[in-house]
């Protein structure tokens, strides 16, 4: 493997201006650059960037640390976090928690051990625990998603309120009153945000709060099917209509309902926070649908405009709009 005296001895100059190439710094000549270069490219070196991050305090690597890998919502913010980093030639370290604080936490920890520039972070929790130990190191952090409370930190996320209530507010118009909702955690944010977009639907409209019909679970399939067959053991006469936390919680209703004998939207009408990934030509779940690569994107910049030194300031919020996707799995009830 050639050394960087190999390249300097090729090129005619001292090793430390081969290091002065490399690393961009110091006065170097047109001529003497383009000697080393050549050089370079003829012996195929590769600069340590191990020592040298170690050198100059920095890695040119970030890390993504997200919920549920295998869910296409997450997988489509990675590609916008890879896109905004390679801009930057920094790169991507993926970490995937389950939902699972603890497992969060021991990410966190070998992160910071490693000396990576920044985190992008999607809390497992509610707790400020984790963001406060990565400020006290002095890495940036940017919350990705599920906002937390009592936090000074650049943060990007959906209007999971708001969608909320545009899927609770399109049921009403469909005549629906009996609405059972099936989210996530109770303690993570989304969960937070989707139960009161639902419920301020409801309070507009005059119609009464059931909160037996508020059930909070896991953002996955299995747990979607559990609270489903929880509502149509439970209630009678059950709901006229579902409304799904995420995609994933989603995928589980269906499950139970097909396993019911019940059609949709014939039987039940079925709404959705998150699209579904279709296979299908003709998707039928009425939806209301993020960005999920411009919220990779956007929290990739925001965490790499601190790391690089372009902005200093005050935290910031940016607030990704939502859309309604209007289908076929919502019966209009005369």
């Amino acid at each position: 493997m050639p050394t960087i005296r190999d390249v300097a001895r090729r090129a005619g100059v001292a090793p430390i201006t081969v290091s002065r190439v490399i690393n961009n710094t110091g006065y170097i000549s047109d001529e003497t650059r383009q000697r080393v270069e050549v050089a370079i490219a003829e012996l195929h070196y590769l600069p340590n960037t191990l020592s040298r991050s170690l050198r100059f305090k920095k890695t040119n690597m970030i890390a993504l640390v997200v919920s549920d890998i295998t869910n296409p919502f997450w997988t489509t913010l990675t590609r916008g976090v890879e896109d905004a980093s390679s801009e930057e030639d920094f790169n991507v370290i993926l970490c995937n928690t389950d939902e699972k604080p603890e497992k969060q936490h021991n990410y966190v920890k070998l992160l910071l051990q490693r000396q990576t520039d920044g985190i992008l972070l999607v809390p497992a929790d509610n707790t400020t625990e984790l963001v406060e130990m990565i400020q006290n190191q002095n890495v940036p952090v940017v919350i990705v998603d599920r906002p937390l409370p009592n936090t000074q930190v650049d943060v990007v996320h959906s209007d999971s309120t708001g969608g909320a209530y545009r899927l609770t507010q399109h049921l009403i118009e469909q005549g629906h009153r009996q609405i059972a909702l099936l989210a996530g955690r109770q303690e993570i944010a989304t969960s937070q945000e989707r139960a009161a977009g639902y419920r301020q639907a409801l309070v507009e409209n005059k119609i009464p709060v059931d909160e037996s019909l508020i059930y909070f679970g896991s953002y996955n399939q299995p747990s979607g099917y559990a609270m489903a067959m929880t509502v149509f053991n439970h209630h009678h006469p059950r709901p006229t209509a579902l409304f799904a936390g995420n995609n994933f919680i989603a995928l589980g209703i269906l499950q139970a309902i097909y396993e019911c004998g019940l059609r949709v939207p014939e039987d039940i009408s079925i709404v959705s926070f998150d699209d579904l990934p279709y296979s299908l030509p003709q998707p039928f779940l009425t939806v209301v649908a993020q960005s999920p690569y411009q919220l990779g994107l956007q929290a990739a910049r925001l965490l790499l405009s601190r790391i690089t030194g372009y902005y200093n300031g005050a935290p910031r919020e940016v607030v990704l709009p939502v859309e309604l996707i209007v289908r076929d799995s919502c019966r209009k009830i005369e």
